[in-house]
């Protein structure tokens, strides 16, 4: 069992920066590749980006490239979110969730641990 917590959400004006860490308990965090979920109110839930067990690949949907950076730390069993030059139509929960995967999938489906969400509001 793995259990994940995310913090670090909140409210931000366009334009602004945010980080969201996702911590790791239970097992050995460095053999899940790990992604990073949204859901918008009235939408589905949507990639956002994912990297890999080792920490050297990183992978983003194209709405969030050049903006958003995702890295993990293996020794804290924590992965981070790091949202620059945010805009409004980022506003979401963010989840993490980890994948018994080498490398992070965009399906939902290959994630087996989820964490409960953290919200994120970006104003305009």
């Amino acid at each position: 069992q793995v259990q994940l917590v995310e913090s670090g959400g909140g409210l931000v004006q366009a334009g602004g920066s945010l980080r969201v860490s996702c911590a790791a308990s239970g097992r050995t965090f460095s053999s899940y590749a790990m992604g990073w979920f949204r859901q918008a109110p009235g939408k589905e839930r949507e990639f956002v980006g994912g990297i890999s067990r080792a920490g050297l690949s990183t992978y983003y949907t194209d709405s969030v490239k050049g903006r958003f950076t995702i890295s993990r730390d293996n020794a804290k069993n924590t992965v981070y979110l790091q949202m620059n030059s945010l805009k409004p139509e980022d506003t979401a929960v963010y989840y993490c969730a980890a994948s018994g995967d080498i490398r992070p999938s965009d399906s939902g489906r290959a994630y087996t641990y989820w964490g409960q969400g953290t919200q994120v509001t970006v104003s305009s």
